[in-house]
């Protein structure tokens, strides 16, 4: 996962998922989150699309995120070059781990990581 930088627009400093953000137009989804990846986290890697899924949140500025959100996985060894622009930090966790630090602590993390772990865990779990 990444802690996001500081000088996001929101949620800045908070743990969440590798990356995050919308297609160009006419863009595919696939290709976006290739695309984003390698912007936010400095690698490349094939990714495959795990599950949909909505989400709404009050976010820390007084802003209100409603979103249709995708969710891939892919696999990585190697180091992580992150944009600091994007991402503050970065840090595994294994699911057992991550499980009890989002219940312990839940302010650390964004509200959308929280809404999907629970179906990310349970592909997981059914993988290995």
């Amino acid at each position: 996962m990444q802690q996001r930088a500081p000088g996001k627009y929101h949620c800045g400093g908070l743990w969440t998922n590798a990356c995050c953000s919308h297609p160009f137009p006419g863009e595919a989804i696939e290709d976006a989150a290739v695309r984003r990846l390698k912007e936010e986290m400095g690698f490349q890697t094939a990714v495959e699309k795990i599950f949909d899924f909505v989400y709404r949140a009050e976010l820390d500025n007084g802003l209100i995120e409603h979103e249709f959100d995708h969710v891939f996985v892919g696999k990585y060894d190697g180091e992580i070059p992150f944009n600091p622009t994007e991402v503050m930090n970065t840090r595994y966790l294994a699911s057992g781990e991550l499980e009890v630090l989002v219940a312990k602590e839940p302010e650390l993390f964004t509200p959308w990581f929280k809404a999907a772990l629970p179906r990310v865990l349970d592909w997981w779990r059914k993988q290995h």
